[in-house]
């Protein structure tokens, strides 16, 4: 029999990462599972190329008022009519995205994550990565990885 404690579900937030909340949340509510909630927040000295022309107080001004968004926004998921009786626990943190999910999974000995694809291939997949692939590689657990699109596991 598998048992599901711990179910993950990273999310940027984005329409990709919708179906993978939907499934994370049958599958938690199926399990009696936790649902635990992360996005990451790109860290600003990664995105912005002349990081160091700003001083370390407008980058940690920045990556604050990006966390505080990113668990405003966080605080609002799952969508109404989720129930179970398991508590939802929900994090934002700063950094790589597909190197803070793992570790998070490691830490909370989460037994199952479900991530939403973004569904690039060919000269886009080559330039972006993909942080569902980084994951599915490296994770310590099983991961359900959801397509945006296509046949999907749910009641009309």
């Amino acid at each position: 029999m598998i048992k599901l404690d711990r179910v993950l579900v990273p999310t940027d937030f984005s329409d990709f990462s919708r179906p993978a909340m939907q499934y994370g949340c049958a599958i938690a509510a199926r399990f009696s599972a936790e649902l635990h909630l992360l996005h990451v927040v790109p860290d600003p000295a990664m995105l912005v190329p002349e990081a160091a022309a700003f001083s370390v107080e407008t980058m940690q001004a920045q990556s604050e008022s990006l966390v505080k968004d990113a668990q405003a926004t966080l605080n609002t998921l799952p969508p109404d009519g989720w129930e179970n009786e398991k508590q939802i626990i929900r994090e934002v943190r700063v950094g790589a995205a597909f190197m803070e999910i793992i570790d998070y999974a490691r830490e909370h000995s989460i037994d199952l994550i479900v991530i939403g694809t973004h569904g690039r291939s060919g000269l886009m997949h080559i330039l972006m990565g993909s942080v569902a692939e980084r994951i599915v590689r490296k994770s310590p657990c099983p991961v359900l990885t959801v397509k945006p699109e296509g046949h999907q596991f749910v009641m009309p």
